[in-house]
């Protein structure tokens, strides 16, 4: 663990606001870190704010091949509006070959271990090859998700990478986040409107009603507290 440098940028940032924190990270770490975007609306208001300080900056997406149409056309007005590039990071056709034949299409509703080992193989695996050489990982998390990730701190070490996560809308609430999204005219997964609080892969995410959780959207055939793929296991 870079217990040094975890340190060091806890002491520079911790007066910081959202805003210049990810400044700050630009422009004097730009080398070193990467954003994983799910093009949820919490990531596209943090793609807002790096398209601005820096459109090179390193933007990354984890297509499971099980995405919304919604989505990928989001991916791509995303780029067209900020003019950046958006990597897209793919899974394993062998692993998804072998996982699929032997378990089926759709074998994440048949029981926890088979969605988990989808998702290991869609999302884990793919993600650990975008991290390679990053120092620094920017994420969407916000407290407010669930109760895993209330617990989750602005800037952290995270074990399962070997590097440093930084949270820096981890504080916002909802209204936070669609008032920054109204005000800049920032694009948005139609989704929204429809009843989707979270939208992750299309076979595992539905609509949910006013007042439940936006986790209660994802494996809602699950009776478990934490809902998590495995990218931000604690």
């Amino acid at each position: 663990m870079n217990f040094e440098l975890l340190k060091k940028l806890n002491e520079q940032t911790k007066e910081m606001t959202s805003f210049e924190l990810l400044s700050f990270l630009i422009n004097q770490k730009s080398e070193d870190l990467a954003f994983a975007t799910s093009l949820g609306a919490e990531d596209q208001v943090i793609t807002e704010i790096i398209a601005l300080a820096n459109p090179s900056t390193r933007i990354f997406v984890l297509d499971t091949g099980r995405l919304f149409p919604e989505t990928y056309d989001l991916i791509e007005s995303t780029k067209s509006r900020y003019k950046i590039n958006i990597e897209i990071f793919f899974p394993n056709t062998e692993s998804v070959e072998n996982m699929v034949n032997k378990k089926g299409i759709n074998l994440f509703y048949n029981s926890f271990e088979d969605r988990k080992l989808c998702c290991s193989i869609r999302k884990v695996e793919p993600l650990k090859r975008a991290l390679k050489n990053v120092k620094i990982w920017i994420t969407g998390l916000r407290n407010e998700h669930s109760e895993n990730r209330a617990k989750t701190s602005r800037i952290e070490w995270d074990n399962a990478n070997g590097l440093i996560k930084v949270n820096p809308l981890i504080d916002w609430n909802e209204k936070d986040v669609w008032d920054y999204i109204n005000k800049k005219n920032i694009p948005f997964n139609p989704l929204y409107k429809k009843g989707f609080k979270s939208i992750g892969c299309q076979p595992c995410t539905r609509a949910v009603n006013v007042d439940e959780n936006q986790r209660d959207g994802r494996w809602w055939w699950e009776n478990i507290e934490n809902k998590e793929c495995g990218l931000h296991e604690r």
